[in-house]
């Protein structure tokens, strides 16, 4: 069986948390990581200690699992090996020998570039320079770099071997739909497809062996960078009448007093994992999802961050121990989507989770 996580707005979902309970919870034998490449971060949390990833697998969490990186992956050598120290995974992780290689001179062209920059908001990674010498099939694979020769390995081969075996398969996509070279708002997107076709192309999984696409959506929505963002909210006001009922309510069960020059991103420490620059930060675009849903062909979705909005709801486990406010605006999700909810994140812990696949309650 093979599972996909993928992000449904802007990126910033929470997708490190779902991963990481799904590694766990689900025990696969087997994670990949797909995407872009080091341009995405994700957090993640074991043992109460916090990583932010940006080329090792999140689900590193399950100490038993296989991990691999696919061949439509980026890599920064000295990432990848810094992480692989930090989560003391050389010992099982794999890296396709035909992944390309960011180098010193695309960072420096990326940080450069006054359009990627400037315009576009890139993260200076090096990652859009890349992308683009390996459209000229002019870059460097994995296979060339001797620091990385322990780690190669064909990743198709091993996936669908694995699969062919029965044994359970999680990948992990990055980035979130609208920031899609294809589907996003273009041109201020990243430098290829983030949707879940993509994902089993970077692993070279085909679409007839995937069961399961979890969309993560935040329960609010948030964006790092330029480009479009209908439903963002003022940084300084709270116009919207949902959030100062929220905000109020917090204050009055003194969970959290907010400064009146305190930014709504600021108020839910919202900052990018890769970049640090702070998130703008928006209502649930209901249009949006629905349209993420359905190129990606969610078959479950995953919310996020409904503490946050509800904090009442800090780390509960079941469904029906929510507040009515959080389950109404859960259900009116759904409802618009046109997808089950079938995760719900009420805390930052990866056990942090409300899971609707095996409750008998049901939104």
């Amino acid at each position: 069986m093979v599972s996909v996580v993928v992000g449904g707005h802007f990126g910033d979902e929470g997708k490190g948390k779902i991963i990481s309970y799904l590694a766990l919870h689900d025990n696969p034998e087997v994670i990949a990581r797909a995407g872009v490449g080091p341009n995405a971060g994700h957090t993640v949390y074991k043992n109460g200690k916090k990583y932010g990833l940006r080329m090792v697998p999140c689900g590193f969490v399950n100490d038993n699992a296989r991990l691999l990186i696919g061949a439509g992956v980026l890599v920064d050598v000295q990432t990848l090996l810094k992480e692989i120290g930090e989560t003391n995974t050389g010992n099982r992780i794999g890296l396709d020998k035909r992944c390309a290689i960011i180098e010193e001179r695309h960072k420096e062209q990326d940080v450069g570039d006054k359009h990627l920059k400037s315009t576009v908001g890139s993260t200076g990674t090096g990652c859009g320079p890349a992308n683009a010498e390996r459209a000229h099939r002019t870059i460097k694979l994995a296979q060339d770099i001797p620091s990385l020769k322990g780690f190669l390995a064909d990743v198709p081969e091993e996936l669908n071997r694995a699969f062919l075996e029965g044994k359970k398969i999680l990948v992990e996509g990055t980035q979130g739909f609208c920031l899609s070279l294809f589907y996003g708002t273009y041109p201020y997107v990243t430098s290829k497809d983030t949707t879940a076709s993509m994902v089993a192309a970077d692993v070279g999984i085909g679409p007839t062996k995937i069961k399961k696409v979890y969309v993560v959506f935040k329960a609010y929505m948030s964006r790092v960078g330029q480009g479009p963002f209908e439903t963002e909210l003022d940084d300084k006001r709270v116009k919207a009448s949902m959030w100062k009922k929220i905000l109020e309510a917090a204050n009055a069960k003194g969970i959290k007093g907010r400064n009146p020059n305190e930014t709504i991103a600021e108020y839910f420490g919202e900052k990018g994992t890769v970049t640090g620059r702070m998130r703008r930060i928006g209502d649930f675009d209901f249009k949006l999802a629905r349209y993420s849903a359905m190129v990606n062909s969610a078959t479950d979705l995953a919310v996020t961050c409904i503490d946050k909005l509800f904090p009442e709801c800090g780390k509960v486990k079941k469904y029906d121990d929510l507040s009515q406010q959080a389950r109404d605006y859960l259900k009116k999700i759904e409802d618009e989507v046109g997808v089950k909810i079938t995760l719900i994140s009420t805390g930052p812990d990866a056990e942090d989770i409300i899971d609707l696949r095996q409750q008998d309650s049901t939104i």
